[in-house]
């Protein structure tokens, strides 16, 4: 429930309201905005009377949120939230777009340090890459485990770059944080609740990646898992679903894109690599999505994508990069002032 306040509220008002909810058994959210003053209703587990809030002078009306997310919705937070990476990268709101680049996977030392440099000269601040994989088969390659979270480090330290990378379980997280500046949940662990909420206490950013057949519903309602544990720097990112169609790895609906910016304040961004399965494909894709509204896009690029180890025919040549890359910057810039 959300419960709106006339402008004129005072501080008594508030915290007389906030002891209301609090004796109900339930936990009051202070809700900012410019033009309101409102608090969220949080804790229950279904319908809640307004009754002992109707008569207050202080409340203007009482809104019943029926969603299974709240705080990740833009009832209980109508302002888009700018979520900073590092300390000078931001993406939602009207910051600037967002690229993140790199190998599906870490393979070695050469092949992400040369990748890393070439990203740096493309002035691309975040590198995307994979230390703990998940793969279907168990004969596949699994990454390079702590090994590959050293690696990262060194990237950090050597390029300044900002480093994101997967977390598969709740018992390696404390220990990737340390060495990394994003966390990726992937489409396999959207709904793994230990790490979501296990992502929830940590302070390190997080993108949430929709799951392989999630609605929009259970996408959401796993971002408020990691909200609702105190970490607000949640990053969703589309990257299309399964389903009976085989032409391409999965099906991408960007229509998600607008349709989630409506419903959620959280910045989205879109992974045209997995979503398409084929590298022809990602350049479209990518700049389709800018079109669409996304905040940001996260490519594979890896320097010989033949002898790749893991996703090689979705991972875009250094050189098709370099002319996408380009091209994002013109239309992310031509479409940011068209708006």
């Amino acid at each position: 429930m959300l419960i709106v306040l006339h402008h004129w509220a005072t501080e008594k008002d508030v915290e007389s309201i906030n002891k209301t909810i609090l004796k109900l058994g339930l936990k009051p959210m202070a809700i900012p905005g410019a033009e309101r003053t409102a608090i969220g209703v949080i804790g229950n587990q279904g319908w809640v009377d307004d009754a002992p809030f109707r008569l207050l002078k202080a409340v203007m009306e009482t809104i019943h949120v029926t969603k299974p997310y709240k705080l990740v919705s833009r009832d209980f937070h109508p302002a888009d939230t700018v979520v900073t990476l590092g300390k000078k990268v931001r993406t939602g709101g009207r910051s600037p777009f967002l690229v993140i680049a790199g190998p599906c996977a870490i393979e070695g030392r050469d092949q992400i340090f040369r990748t890393a440099e070439f990203l740096v000269k493309q002035g691309i601040q975040v590198l995307r890459a994979g230390a703990f994989k998940p793969r279907t088969s168990p004969h596949s390659f699994q990454g390079m485990r702590e090994e590959g979270i050293r690696l990262l480090d060194e990237v950090r330290k050597e390029f300044g770059m900002l480093v994101v990378t997967e977390v598969m379980s709740p018992e390696h997280l404390g220990m990737i944080a340390e060495h990394v500046d994003i966390l990726q949940i992937g489409a396999r662990n959207m709904q793994n609740f230990d790490l979501l909420n296990e992502a929830g206490r940590s302070k390190r950013p997080v993108i949430l990646k929709r799951g392989l057949s999630a609605t929009v519903e259970e996408w959401l309602a796993s971002a408020e898992y990691i909200l609702l544990g105190g970490n607000p720097n949640v990053v969703l990112c589309e990257r299309g679903i399964r389903t009976f169609e085989t032409a391409t790895r999965n099906t991408s609906d960007l229509a998600i894109i607008p349709l989630v910016k409506s419903l959620s304040h959280l910045p989205v961004i879109f992974d045209p690599s997995h979503a398409t399965g084929r590298r022809d494909l990602v350049p479209p894709m990518a700049l389709a999505s800018i079109v669409a509204g996304a905040h940001g896009v996260m490519l594979e690029v890896h320097p010989e994508p033949e002898r790749a180890l893991s996703d090689g025919p979705q991972s875009l040549h250094f050189r098709e990069l370099e002319k996408l890359n380009g091209r994002i910057i013109k239309l992310a810039d031509f479409v940011k002032k068209s708006l």
